[in-house]
């Protein structure tokens, strides 16, 4: 299925509040796709998806290498899954990285401190697919 960000299903929103992990793919220039795994929120309100990180991580480089970068996010269990695609952007505000933080502990667990060094990595989703 394919949904815009703002028309999606109770039963994808459900999935997206499920404690799941995900991969985040970036594309590296003239090479197969950079792909990590993450823990990240969803903000319905928005249609932003947020990756918490620290300012010297691969994603962090390659995001804004290509900023704004078109990335793929990924939730899998078992058969069902969603992909988040958007453009990507790195940001080191404090209230933005807190907002991340805070999303992220609610969703999983209080990540560790990373002072200034931490990053947060917003995508502006465009598109869903999936089967759900």
């Amino acid at each position: 299925m394919n949904w815009h960000p703002s028309q999606l299903p109770p039963e994808a929103l459900e999935f997206l509040g499920e404690r799941h992990l995900a991969t985040l793919s970036i594309p590296r220039e003239g090479r197969s796709p950079h792909v990590t795994p993450v823990g990240f929120t969803w903000d319905d309100n928005t249609a932003t998806a947020r990756v918490i990180t620290f300012a010297d991580a691969q994603k962090v480089k390659l995001v804004q290498k290509a900023e704004p970068a078109m990335v793929s996010l990924c939730q899998v269990d078992g058969g069902r899954w969603l992909a988040l695609e958007g453009q990507a952007q790195v940001h080191s505000d404090p209230e933005r990285c807190s907002e991340g933080v805070r999303r992220y502990a609610e969703r999983y667990r209080p990540p560790k401190d990373r002072g200034a060094d931490r990053r947060v990595i917003e995508i502006s989703v465009q598109r869903v697919i999936g089967r759900i």
